[in-house]
């Protein structure tokens, strides 16, 4: 049985001892740490989670990027064999067509000696080939010049003095002016209070310096490649549209893309000394002078006669330029023919070529 001390001193001591057990069953501290970690840890595995969805949309988008990369990159291999093949096949055309080119000439040479002899004279310039040869064998007494442009600018349309209205100028001179190979008489003109002025529409280095368009002429050209263009012309704008680099005007148009064309009746059946320009079927261009109006020597040609020895020599397009006493060929610092004046007239423009 307990004393009254003892009694007194357990009373005392029971609300520690009921503390401890109670801390003893259950630790209140740890508890509230627990409640406060499991909001952070839920939110983590919640991010973690939203993370790796993010991580596996990413993946799927690399995998469909790496894989249109290597589409984009198999398609530019592709079309970079596909060029490379095109720049082969265009490469293989190019050289079939100088070659094509190269063996038309070959065989145009070979029909010009067949029917002329070998050229009387040849020129390889780096501007311009140039061939001579001899009409006599085709029965006329008169010179013809196959003319290849390595350069557009080698032919050149000269006015006399440089101007539209002058006193003239013989073909000898512009040539030697100029410092040309190869020369004949161009455009026709007439005669204006004692001057010589150009005749029609006449183009020198892209400028138009006269125009005309009265339908009896025609224009004789040359285009930016050098190719021979004209006809008939009926503004400033089909000039520009065709890319005349020079030109002159006289009549008539002889020969269109190998085809006669119509002789007016004033011009038909009349022999005269007569200049003539074409371009042969490969390009080439040739210039004519057929001397006419000296008994005993020659009494020239008839526009008819031209056009079928026009076609003869292969020729594709041809016109007839100033003849008469006009009519002058100047090659390697004289001129070769006989104009019908017995000597060289002065002339509105001239056609030269530079070597």
């Amino acid at each position: 049985m307990l004393g009254k001390g003892q009694l007194v001193l357990l009373f005392l001591l029971a609300p520690a001892v009921g503390f401890f057990v109670t801390f003893a069953q259950s630790n209140p501290v740890m508890s509230f740490e627990s409640a406060r970690l499991e909001l952070p840890l839920k939110e983590t595995a919640d991010k973690l989670s939203q993370v790796q969805d993010e991580v596996e949309q990413t993946k799927q988008v690399i995998d469909e990027s790496s894989k249109l990369a290597q589409e984009i990159q198999e398609a530019a291999k592709q079309e970079k064999q596909a060029y490379e093949q095109h720049d082969k096949s265009l490469s293989e055309l190019v050289s079939s067509s100088k070659e094509s080119v190269q063996k038309s000439a070959d065989v145009l040479d070979h029909l010009l000696t067949s029917m002329l002899g070998n050229p009387i004279g040849q020129t390889f310039g780096k501007n311009a080939t140039v061939k001579v040869y001899s009409l006599e064998e085709a029965g006329y007494r008169g010179y013809m010049a196959k003319v290849r442009l390595n350069n557009p600018n080698a032919l050149k349309v000269v006015l006399a003095n440089d101007q539209v209205v002058s006193n003239g100028e013989t073909t000898s001179h512009a040539a030697k002016r100029k410092n040309a190979v190869l020369a004949v008489n161009a455009g026709g003109f007439y005669n204006v209070n004692g001057k010589l002025a150009v005749l029609g529409t006449t183009v020198v280095d892209g400028e138009i310096k006269a125009f005309s368009n009265k339908n009896d002429l025609s224009f004789v050209g040359f285009n930016t490649s050098g190719h021979l263009v004209g006809g008939k012309v009926t503004s400033k704008e089909q000039i520009k549209k065709m890319n005349v680099l020079q030109g002159a005007s006289f009549l008539p148009t002889l020969l269109q893309n190998g085809k006669k064309v119509a002789i007016p009746k004033a011009w038909a059946n009349t022999r005269q000394p007569r200049t003539m320009i074409g371009h042969f079927s490969n390009g080439d261009l040739l210039f004519i002078v057929i001397d006419g109006r000296r008994q005993g020597w020659s009494n020239g040609v008839t526009l008819e006669e031209a056009q079928n020895k026009l076609l003869e020599f292969k020729v594709r397009d041809a016109y007839n330029l100033d003849g008469g006493g006009s009519s002058a060929f100047y090659y390697k610092g004289k001129i070769l023919n006989r104009p019908s004046d017995g000597r060289e007239r002065p002339v509105t423009s001239n056609i030269v070529i530079l070597p």
